[in-house]
């Protein structure tokens, strides 16, 4: 099988059968997605979406946030992972935003990563989810489904990782192809048990057909 045929084969299924994939983050507006991300650094969504209900209605906007202080920011996530570092990026960010963005999550990406606790991946998380920016974040999901699909190879990063799955997606389908990984890894491409018996797109897995041919 060509690596086109694996991709081909791939984006068709998903097309078809996950035709709608959203984040399962929880949010009402770009500050509240941006927010949420940062917190799901090394964190679950469904952690993150029991901790942001009280964290917003305590700080409903970026200028709210920009006037508390990392220790009142720390007692609403503290359930958190790192919550001491999240409580310092949330304070930072919340006042770069105010102090140079006018309280405005900006949809320029560079600019986004400006800002306190943002990289490349939550830069990207936002931009394609708000924006329909077409990109592809690679978080832990995307990088290890992508590699044990075939979709990748040799990818040692997640830029590299980013950058071949850019190269081979449709540049219109990014926002949408990076759901149907990380859902596709947090649900059936399972880190430890994947469950290829339920999963749709075996048939184009280069891990799967390499262990039928042992």
């Amino acid at each position: 099988m060509t690596l086109k045929q694996r991709y081909d084969g791939v984006i068709a299924w998903f097309s078809e059968n996950m035709p709608v994939a959203e984040s399962e983050l929880r949010y009402e507006n770009p500050y509240q997605l941006l927010v949420a991300v940062i917190l799901s650094a090394q964190c679950t969504d469904k952690r993150v979406n029991m901790t942001t209900p009280a964290l917003f209605e305590a700080f409903p906007t970026p200028q709210a946030m920009a006037a508390a202080s990392q220790e009142q920011i720390y007692e609403y996530i503290r359930s958190i992972s790192y919550p001491n570092n999240k409580a310092r990026n949330l304070a930072g960010m919340a006042r770069m935003l105010c102090d140079e963005f006018g309280g405005e999550v900006p949809s320029d990406l560079d600019a986004l990563q400006r800002l306190p606790g943002v990289g490349r991946k939550t830069a990207n998380v936002v931009g394609a989810v708000i924006w329909q920016k077409e990109v592809m974040p690679v978080d832990t999901h995307v990088f290890r489904v992508s590699a044990r699909i075939g979709l990748t190879r040799g990818a040692k990063t997640p830029l590299q990782t980013e950058l071949q799955l850019e190269r081979h997606i449709p540049s219109h389908l990014l926002p949408v192809a990076h759901h149907w990984l990380i859902l596709h890894g947090r649900y059936v491409c399972t880190a430890r048990r994947p469950k290829c018996g339920e999963c749709g797109i075996a048939q184009w897995c280069r891990s799967r057909a390499e262990e039928a041919a042992l």
